[in-house]
């Protein structure tokens, strides 16, 4: 009894973000008094002829003692059940999906999505006899009149990419509970540093573990987090699917989530200091970003998250040839598309993350040939601002 109430109380402890991204999972994991983490390198493991098929130690599994670390700290930090890692943003997203809904069923989803995310589901989910919908994300009696008795879930990020919108998120929890739907939420530009979607009620929690959860741009990974129910059929579909993370992945992400919480303290502070910057340059005809007061939806940001995250976008007076030319005179930014790392990236979403949809897809979502989207790091805000200014000078 009174061991139960140490251990219990011990658990209590840790509470705060900070503390689980260093010590969630990892408790009682230690291995011949290493601090950190081995790297368990074998593809396969003892077996004893009594387990069952998916609970057989094997790195295609996801089972690996790498593996279940990770998963219990995501499961921390995030405030779910169970978490599942695996081999990209992408196979989480599209094994979530394929999990959830079946041949005959039907998606809304928010009409301004990642591009990879976008192309799955214009082109690729109809092949499995799944039909898909597109909604505004801040118009709910959109999303009632597109009801089908065949609707099973509906899809949406934190926030939008690249134009950074913040969708009814409350109301898409309430919506999707009136109506009995699974709700599906792509947190990877907030990270469970500046959101949690599950304690507001969302049942599955995706992102790209490239970006934030990782922070070094050095692998390629994803996961689901959400109930024991959901991430165990998840798993299965995925074990069976092959999109596993290889176990040196694991480790380099477990390594890269330490230090989360500084890294976007400090990406949300440069991100709203260059959003500042830019809004009030002459040269720069709009920026996106929901911690500027001029963000049409800054009031739900500011109620539903700790902050805005280190992504912005803005528009330059003059077409594309201009906004190859600032991009051109950056000195610190890397042209290059992905986000969440320690170094600035910049890219034109044109070229990039949106290329494979078509010139009247990019139209509709708003997304024009002349935006520029920031992802921004851990550099000095004021050489940030300062390179910026620069580049624009002249423009």
């Amino acid at each position: 009894m009174i061991m139960d109430k140490v251990q219990r109380a011990d658990r209590e402890l840790i509470m705060n973000i900070q503390t689980q991204l260093i010590h969630a999972g990892e408790e009682t994991k230690a291995h011949d008094g290493a601090v950190a983490l081995p790297v368990f390198q074998s593809a396969t493991f003892e077996h004893r002829g009594d387990t069952p098929y998916d609970e057989i130690k094997y790195a295609r599994l996801n089972n690996t003692p790498n593996h279940r670390v990770l998963h219990e700290k995501l499961a921390r930090i995030a405030g779910g059940e169970a978490a599942l890692v695996t081999a990209s943003g992408m196979a989480a997203i599209t094994t979530a999906l394929l999990t959830v809904l079946k041949k005959g069923d039907h998606l809304l989803a928010q009409n301004c999505l990642y591009g990879g995310t976008h192309s799955f589901l214009t082109h690729d989910i109809g092949d499995f006899g799944i039909d898909v919908d597109f909604v505004p994300g801040n118009e709910p009696e959109a999303w009632e009149k597109l009801m089908r008795p065949e609707t099973r879930a509906i899809y949406v990020e934190t926030m939008s990419n690249p134009l950074l919108e913040v969708a009814d998120l409350p109301g898409v929890v309430a919506f999707a509970r009136a109506h009995g739907l699974v709700s599906l939420i792509d947190n990877t530009f907030a990270s469970p540093v500046n959101f949690r979607p599950l304690e507001l009620g969302f049942d599955l929690s995706l992102h790209s573990c490239t970006k934030y959860l990782n922070g070094h741009s050095d692998i390629v990974a994803g996961c689901v987090i959400g109930a024991c129910d959901w991430v165990t059929r998840i798993r299965h579909r995925l074990n069976l699917m092959g999109g596993c993370l290889d176990p040196h992945a694991c480790f380099l992400l477990l390594r890269g989530m330490k230090t989360l919480w500084l890294r976007v303290q400090k990406q949300n502070e440069n991100a709203r200091a260059l959003a500042s910057f830019l809004a009030a340059h002459p040269a720069v005809l709009r920026v996106n970003y929901p911690g500027l007061s001029c963000h049409p939806q800054r009031e739900r940001a500011n109620a539903l998250f700790d902050g805005c995250g280190g992504v912005l976008s803005f528009e330059v007076r003059g077409d594309s040839r201009i906004a190859d030319r600032v991009i051109a005179r950056l000195q610190l930014p890397i042209s290059a598309p992905s986000l969440g790392g320690v170094e600035t990236l910049i890219t034109r979403p044109v070229q990039t993350s949106h290329a494979g949809l078509s010139t009247e897809e990019r139209e509709a979502a708003g997304i024009s040939d002349g935006l520029i989207r920031v992802a921004v790091g851990i550099e000095a805000a004021a050489d940030l601002c300062a390179d910026f200014e620069r580049a624009l000078r002249g423009v």
